[in-house]
């Protein structure tokens, strides 16, 4: 537990000084971009770039940019004095809370796109959100210049997104990701849990249990799309209003694997997105 309160800075350029700072002293940067809302996933994600920097920055930005019209921008929780509570217990040194101009200064024109992998699963039915994350996350590492950067694996897609346009655009930074958090009954923690009613979130469990179930399937020599269609049913009959997808994918491209058995040392993720009353919850776990 630490003592101290992480220091709050709001523009690039205070935030520029006080890593310098730390640099000079000859500390290495650690990052964690957060949308804020933090849940115990978020703090073991803190912890993490802890052990590996003697500086750790953590951001809450919540992104205009990958949220659609009609989407949660607006009621999506915010709760800054509690979150920077929790960074400061979890040793963060520097909380950045930039607001919309200073992350998108009036004028600014230029957009980050993955191509390929952005328009796949998510980026299916939500086509505009890796867009705005890879643009908001660009424009972070530009200003934190971190040495490690660690992602929440719950974001797997997210994660491999960023992977990638940090080696295709050359950032000098290493990117980690951090294992999903979950509740006791498998749920992964996320801040739009708190959207649940008390019996949506006693169903909402069957999403993680139906990937679970597929797992062991796959791994037992089942075909891979009757594991996938078979995790499809669970979650529709566990009273899911809607399933955007469950998908066996490549774990680094994120390409539908082929149907039939896995081949011997072949990598298999499955992911699902599905809707539990208005609440649209997202998992995956590997193979």
């Amino acid at each position: 537990m630490n003592n101290q309160t992480a220091r709050i800075v709001r523009t690039r350029a205070e935030l520029r000084d006080a890593v310098a700072a730390e640099r000079q002293k000859g500390k290495k940067i650690g990052f964690v971009p957060t949308m804020g809302a933090l849940h115990d996933g978020h703090i073991s994600l803190v912890e993490k770039a802890g052990d590996k920097c003697q500086c750790v920055v953590a951001s809450i930005f919540v992104n205009p940019t990958q949220f659609a019209p009609g989407e949660d921008l607006d009621r999506y929780p915010r709760d800054e004095e509690g979150d920077v509570a929790r960074l400061s217990a979890a040793g963060c040194n520097l909380v950045y809370c930039p607001s919309v101009e200073e992350m998108y200064p009036e004028g600014s024109l230029t957009n980050v796109r993955v191509e390929q992998m952005s328009d796949l699963l998510d980026g299916i039915y939500r086509p505009h959100f890796f867009y705005g994350v890879a643009t908001v996350v660009a424009r972070l590492f530009i200003h934190v210049q971190p040495d490690v950067a660690v992602f929440g694996e719950k974001d797997y897609q997210q994660l491999q997104i960023i992977k990638r346009m940090v080696r295709d655009l050359g950032f000098g930074i290493e990117i980690i990701g951090g294992r999903t958090w979950r509740d006791a009954d498998g749920l992964a923690q996320s801040s739009r849990n708190a959207y649940l009613s008390e019996e949506e979130r006693t169903r909402a469990s069957e999403i993680h249990s139906a990937l679970h179930r597929a797992a062991a399937r796959i791994r037992i020599g089942a075909p891979v799309e009757t594991a996938v269609r078979e995790a499809r049913t669970s979650i529709l009959t566990a009273g899911f209003s809607k399933l955007d997808y469950v998908s066996a994918v490549d774990p680094a491209t994120l390409q539908d694997l082929p149907d039939g058995p896995l081949s011997e040392g072949q990598g298999c993720r499955l992911l699902a997105a599905a809707w539990m009353g208005s609440t649209r919850l997202i998992d995956n776990l590997g193979v």
